[in-house]
Parts: structure tokens; sequence; C-alpha cells
């Protein structure tokens, strides 16, 4: 490792990372003179990206023009590039998609875009000829062009001791595991808000939650992942189906989606406005009486209501997720986790 090297690793105070991750492919005797410069030629990357981030807007209303270029559907250069424009909450941003990029001509139209829209360029390109030419054609902006798979793919090649196969979308592809997810979609729709009981001996895990608790989609993000979810509505009073009465020594794993009490009586009331407008998605916690609707966004209703949702919960011994100020995301990785943990369990 040359001096260049050792400054760069440690130089921390650029970047927002943990160097400590990147010491062992530099120091490893195994590693290729080759891999050792990709990868800091991605960490200087990444330190110029920030700096241009933070240092080249020179104000919070300058608007930072993004560009993702991928020669697949771009899901993981979006998926990137969302992560790190979390960072930067107060600068506005425009992102340009350049997507199933697979020719010259479309190379060049990108390259117009990108001059006339100057900004940091993220790409994900398997086509050697492509990506010269995408680097080629940005090196004289004042922008960094980074490449967001190289350190990874630099490092599993060198731990591995085999070249990776550059076929764009390989990870979109119409395989076993594609169908599940189509298949989990299916099923998460047919078995949403508490219909059609008979299948719920089927799925890979239920939701039971109070009326607006994210159940519905948190069920299909989770179908994304191929996981058959069932979601039933919690309604004080109100039995629930047969099934989830029985002593459950096997799949499926049943969760309970819980609220703070004010930010769910928020969501009900502005619920209830869009139901007097004639709106509506068939919500099956919502009973149709008026002396029903009336207390559906009242307050101490609600803590009653969330009281009595997790005695259940506790009585039964299913795991809680308190979806207050959680994305979908973050509510599906905890479920995810749940039922990995219980998976592993099982000796599934």
């Amino acid at each position: 490792m040359d001096g260049r090297e050792k400054r760069i690793l440690r130089d921390k105070s650029d970047f927002s990372i943990d160097f400590s991750a990147f010491l062992p492919v530099f120091l490893h005797r195994r590693t290729a003179d080759k891999h050792r410069r990709d990868l800091l030629n991605f960490l200087l990357n990444l330190r110029a990206f920030r700096h241009y981030c933070i240092g080249s807007l020179m104000s919070d209303t300058d608007l930072l023009h993004i560009h993702l270029v991928s020669d697949s559907t771009g899901q993981t250069v979006s998926s990137v590039a969302r992560a790190v424009l979390a960072l930067f909450p107060e600068h506005p941003h425009e992102e340009h998609h350049w997507i199933l990029i697979h020719g010259e001509r479309q190379m060049e139209r990108v390259l117009r875009g990108i001059r006339e829209a100057p900004g940091p360029v993220l790409f994900t390109l398997l086509n050697a000829d492509l990506r010269s030419l995408l680097e080629a054609g940005t090196r004289d902006l004042p922008w960094p062009c980074i490449s967001v798979l190289d350190a990874v793919l630099s490092r599993l090649t060198a731990r591995l001791g085999a070249p990776e196969i550059s076929r764009p979308g390989q990870q979109h592809a119409m395989d076993e595991q594609y169908f599940r997810r189509i298949e989990a979609m299916h099923f998460a729709v047919e078995m949403d808000d508490g219909r059609n009981h008979s299948r719920l001996h089927e799925a890979d895990v239920i939701l039971v939650g109070v009326s607006r608790s994210s159940k519905t989609p948190t069920s299909l993000y989770l179908a994304n992942y191929g996981l058959r979810v069932a979601n039933i509505p919690f309604v004080p009073d109100l039995p629930l189906p047969p099934f989830l009465e029985e002593s459950l020594t096997a799949p499926p794993l049943v969760v309970g989606l819980t609220k703070d009490a004010r930010a769910l009586g928020e969501i009900r009331r502005t619920r209830l406005r869009s139901l007097s407008g004639g709106g509506g998605d068939g919500d099956g916690a919502v009973a149709a009486d008026a002396s029903r609707l009336e207390g559906y966004a009242d307050h101490d209703e609600i803590v009653k209501e969330l009281r009595a949702a997790k005695r259940l919960f506790t009585s039964r011994g299913w795991p809680v997720v308190d979806v207050t100020r959680r994305s979908i995301e973050e509510t599906a990785a905890e479920i995810l986790t749940l039922h990995e943990g219980v998976s592993a369990g099982r000796g599934r």
C-alpha cells in the first residue's frame, strides 16, 4: 500500500462511513493491485460526491441534478441514490433516470442530458464499452461519475477468486423466485382485510392490527420478498377467525401491529373525511353504523382499543411491532427478521 492509499484511508473527516470495513481488502496479501486501485478510486469518487453535494451547493435553494444510468431497470442505482440523498434533506434535487441503456445512440442521448443539466452521475453498467463512453463523456465535467457496484464486485471477486457473470438485469430473471413473488402478491390481495379465512393456513405471516395500522401496504411490501401475507383487522368485541383461536405450533408467524393513539386518531379523522366524501377502500375495521363511526376517531376509544389489542397480542404470545413513525420498509424489515428467526427455530 503506497503513501497515497494510506493518506486516503487515514483521512476519515470527509466521509460518513466507517473505513475499517475497507481495510481488509487493502491489507490482504491476496488482493490484487488492480482491485486495490478500483476500491481506492471508488473512495475518491465518494469523497468527491460528498464534497460536491456539500460544497458546490452554495445555498439550500440550488437544485442538484443527479443522473442515474443503468443497463437494466435502474432499481439498484435508484436505491443507492435515495439512501445518499436522504443525508442531505435540506438540498432540493431532481433525479434523471436513464434506464435500459444498451447501445451507443442511447448513451449519446444520456450524455446530452447530462450536459444540459450537469450533476453527479451514478451508474450500473456491465458493458465495458458503454461504461467507457459514459466515463469519457463526463470526464471534463466538474462532477463525479461513480459506479455504485465496483467496490463490492472487486471485493467479492478477490474473495471468491472468480469473475462475475456480466449480464444486465440478472436479479429480475423470471425464475422460481420471481413467480413466487407474483403468487405472493395475488395471495396478499385475496387475503386483504380478513377476507377468505379458509386459506389462512397457507400464509407465511398473518398481520393482526387495529384499523389504519398499515396492514395492507405492509402485506404487499412483504410479498415482494416472496412471503404470503394475510392481514386481519382487530375490532373490539368481534371474534377473530377460528384459525387464530387455535394453538399454532407451525407456520404461519402471527404479528400484532399497533400505533400511537394520537397519531392513529389523526389518520382516522382523515379517513372519516374521505369516507364522508364518498371515498373508501373497504376497510373491514370500520363498521357501517353511525355509532361505531362516532367512536372510530375518538381518542379515548382509540386508547381502549389499543389496550385491548395489546392484551390479545400478549395473551397469545404474538410479537408486536409499533408502526408509529416507521416507514413501511422499516416495519417490513422487522417482520422479516422475526420470520427468519421463527423459520430458523423451526428448521425451515
